[in-house]
């Protein structure tokens, strides 16, 4: 019997939203990018997902108990994020039914975002972000935007199963992915990301604190990086580090 994963919503979901999604990946680029999106554009929780899928954990604001993965938002934009590491056993199935809650909400666009881990990260000082897409269309965009399409390569983890997704059930999708330590919470990465967002949405936020923050950032995310890189080695996360083999 398949394990039920519930979308439950506190508030009425708006249609036709951006929707950014911020899973744990290398470097939790995802995740700190989207709590950054949250925190600067004062958005409010308007949904969780209840799934047994997911850890027995609660998460700890303020003293009150919230769902390790959450959707935020208002009447334009839907950020998802997930303060856990993704199970690798239920990885399919969770980043399925996002897709699907999405289709449901008539969104415009998804757009994940994540890390691609590069060896000697700590030599380059401003990292570059590549973009995938969903189709032809949304890589034409890319390249109008200026962004550097990734062209070549394997994605591996919840991202690369939201465009999967995405593209098979013809929901306009981008993921960003910037050059990420694989280790560390990497938070000059995400500020990267969403330099890039703001060129290809229009959705703008100052990432001035990002740098301002990042080895108070670091220290406070090293827990779930930590968990995270165990279910990324589940997943053979280090196959991004291999060629395709068609040619």
């Amino acid at each position: 019997m398949a394990v039920p994963i519930n979308f439950v919503e506190k508030s009425p979901i708006p249609s036709g939203a951006t929707m950014l999604c911020g899973f744990p990946d290398v470097g939790l680029v995802g995740v700190l990018a989207s709590s950054h999106v949250i925190s600067e554009l004062n958005l409010v929780e308007m949904a969780y997902v209840d799934s047994d899928l997911l850890p027995p954990i609660v998460v700890l604001h303020e003293g009150l108990p919230h769902a390790p993965i959450r959707i935020f938002g208002n009447d334009d934009l839907l950020v998802t994020i997930a303060e856990t590491a993704i199970p690798a056993g239920g990885v399919q199935r969770l980043m399925r039914s996002f897709v699907e809650w999405g289709k449901s909400k008539n969104v415009k666009m998804m757009i994940p975002i994540g890390g691609i881990p590069v060896q000697n990260r700590q030599d380059i000082e401003e990292p570059k972000v590549f973009g995938t897409a969903s189709s032809l269309d949304m890589i034409k965009l890319l390249e109008q935007k200026g962004v550097n399409v990734l062209k070549e390569g394997y994605m591996v983890g919840p991202q690369a199963l939201i465009m999967r997704y995405c593209a098979e059930r013809s929901i306009p999708a981008i993921a960003l992915l910037a050059q990420s330590f694989y280790n560390y919470p990497d938070p000059e990465a995400s500020a990267a990301t969403l330099n890039q967002l703001a060129k290809v949405t229009g959705i703008k936020v100052d990432v001035s604190k990002l740098f301002e923050k990042g080895e108070e950032i670091r220290l406070r995310a090293k827990d779930v990086m930590k968990r995270t890189q165990r279910e990324l080695t589940k997943m053979k996360k280090g196959q991004e580090y291999d060629l395709p083999l068609y040619v």
